[in-house]
C-alpha cells in the first residue's frame, strides 16, 4: 500500500496528488498555466483526458476564432481575476501533448471574460483536475475549417 507521501509528485511548476479517477495539480504562483499543464501531462504520458479548474490570474491572454479569416484574435488581460472555470482537453498532435481549453475569468468589477485559453500567469491558486482516459485521441489541422479537430481514422 502506497502512503500518501509517496502519491504526491512534484514537478518545476506545479505539485500534484494522484487520486482515484485522476490528478489533483497545484500550479506554483506565477507560473504559467500552459507551461505547468503541458510539462505535467509530458512527465505522467498522458495522451488523452479532461481538465477541469478554478484560481486566479494577474494575466491572461485569450482567443477568439474568427471562421472567416480562419485566424485566432489574440488579447491579453493584465489584472488580477479569479478562474471561475477552466475547462478543457488532453489529445496529441504530431506526436506532442494538445491541450484545448477555454476559461471564464472573473474580474475585479464582476464581469466575466471567456474565451480560449492561450496562457494565463497564476496570481495566487491555480487548482486544476486531469482526469487520464485511455484512448488515442489525435488532432490534425483541418484547413476547409482552419482548427485542429479530432481525427477517428
Amino acid at each position: 500500500m502506497q502512503t500518501q507521501a509517496q502519491q504526491v509528485l512534484k514537478g518545476s511548476l506545479w505539485t500534484a496528488k494522484k487520486v482515484e479517477q485522476g490528478f489533483i495539480i497545484s500550479i506554483n504562483d506565477k507560473a504559467s498555466i500552459t507551461d505547468a499543464l503541458t510539462d505535467f501531462v509530458t512527465q505522467n504520458k498522458i495522451v488523452a483526458g479532461n481538465i477541469l479548474g478554478v484560481g486566479a490570474v494577474n494575466e491572461a491572454t485569450l482567443r477568439f476564432f474568427d471562421p472567416e479569416t480562419k485566424e485566432y484574435v489574440d488579447k491579453t488581460f493584465k489584472e488580477q481575476m479569479e478562474i471561475s472555470n477552466i475547462t478543457g482537453n488532453i489529445a496529441v498532435k504530431d506526436g506532442k501533448p494538445y491541450l484545448h481549453v477555454h476559461a471564464t475569468l472573473g474580474r475585479k468589477d464582476y464581469t466575466a471574460l471567456a474565451g480560449h485559453l492561450e496562457d494565463g500567469k497564476i496570481r495566487g491558486a491555480g487548482e486544476i483536475f486531469i482526469m487520464p482516459i485511455q484512448a488515442d485521441i489525435q488532432r490534425i489541422k483541418s484547413e476547409e475549417i482552419g482548427l485542429n479537430v479530432y481525427d477517428f481514422k
